[in-house]
């Protein structure tokens, strides 16, 4: 390859989230190469972005190129589908990419997010995990204002799926039995990015679907790392929503929906909506303007790193599994 005429971006996937990520390389101006596998998904990558993907997959792009060097891509964002997070970052690592974005969580299930972190350590190269809820321009707001106010005091979330949606999409195998970590993680990582990690949690679990035999009913307290006191709770055999309420000695803060923040002042019942600046979460899918620009302007604080989402997987087997214990 000519390192001089070669797109320092790499983007590998062409579904609907890989077209998300090319529509954002596009605006920030940035120069990139589009890897894709099958023909119907390269064409409609096309049809959607006017950019040209390479066909074939990644292993087959890596074979043409199997020597790859930061002069000639420095970035790698990884969007494919769920059941090859995991074996595409760990391909790209073994070629000699070093500075990788991945979509949430990092691999099929915590094993391949295990094997994702220690390859990564081991070749010295910095891997992210995607959690766009950590962008929305309500969280920023969010987190702002909770700085004003002195910190958190306490918080509460809850991450109800609806199950009887679910049951009947079309995932690879193995997905839906790891939808816990492949979608509900999105709430439980905003929560704790809001009110600090877990240091003290008892958590119980009851119930279990077709598709989800590990559990359906969660319900679960503790104390963050901030001091917060913190509960949780969810119900997939039920109705409910997504949602974060973070208070503080002055303010509850209300996301629900998580792309929108409310707020009640002590001593009031009125909740009000708080104005935010999010233009790039309503131009594009939200949260991914300012994650996709964070990793590329290395603004790395901002990002979930392989290293943490390793730690938080932890967590994620308490509140996922039996009844446990972490003091």
């Amino acid at each position: 390859m000519n390192s001089a005429s070669h797109p320092k971006v790499l983007l590998i996937g062409t579904g609907p989230i890989g077209i998300e990520y090319a529509k954002i390389l596009q605006a920030l101006r940035k120069d990139f190469l589009v890897v894709g596998r099958s023909e119907s998904s390269c064409k409609n990558f096309f049809s959607q972005t006017g950019v040209t993907a390479q066909m074939g997959g990644i292993q087959e792009w890596f074979s043409v190129h199997p020597n790859i060097h930061s002069d000639q891509i420095e970035k790698v964002i990884i969007a494919v589908s769920e059941n090859e997070l995991g074996i595409v970052t760990l391909t790209c690592l073994e070629h000699g990419c070093n500075n990788i974005l991945v979509e949430k969580p990092g691999g099929l299930n915590i094993e391949e997010i295990k094997k994702v972190e220690s390859t990564s350590k081991k070749k010295h190269a910095l891997v992210f995990v995607g959690y766009n809820r950590r962008q929305y321009a309500s969280v920023k707001m969010c987190k702002k204002l909770l700085a004003d106010d002195g910190g958190v005091t306490s918080f509460n979330f809850e991450f109800t799926e609806w199950g009887h949606v679910i049951q009947d999409l079309k995932k690879a195998a193995g997905v839906k039995e790891q939808w816990f970590l492949h979608n509900s993680t999105h709430v439980i990582d905003l929560a704790f990015f809001l009110g600090g990690n877990p240091k003290k949690i008892v958590t119980f679990t009851k119930g279990s679907l077709p598709w989800h035999p590990s559990g359906s009913i969660f319900a679960g307290a503790g104390e963050s790392s901030s001091g917060a006191l913190f509960s949780y709770q969810a119900n997939w055999s039920a109705p409910g929503r997504w949602g974060v309420e973070v208070l503080t000695s002055k303010h509850r803060f209300i996301l629900r929906p998580l792309e929108k923040l409310q707020m009640q002042k002590i001593g009031s019942v009125e909740i009000s909506e708080v104005p935010l600046e999010d233009r790039y979460d309503k131009e594009f899918k939200p949260g991914f303007y300012e994650q996709t620009n964070a990793f590329l302007t290395e603004n790395y604080d901002l990002l979930c790193s392989i290293e943490e989402q390793k730690r938080n997987c932890a967590t994620y087997e308490k509140i996922s599994g039996n009844t446990h214990s972490l003091v």
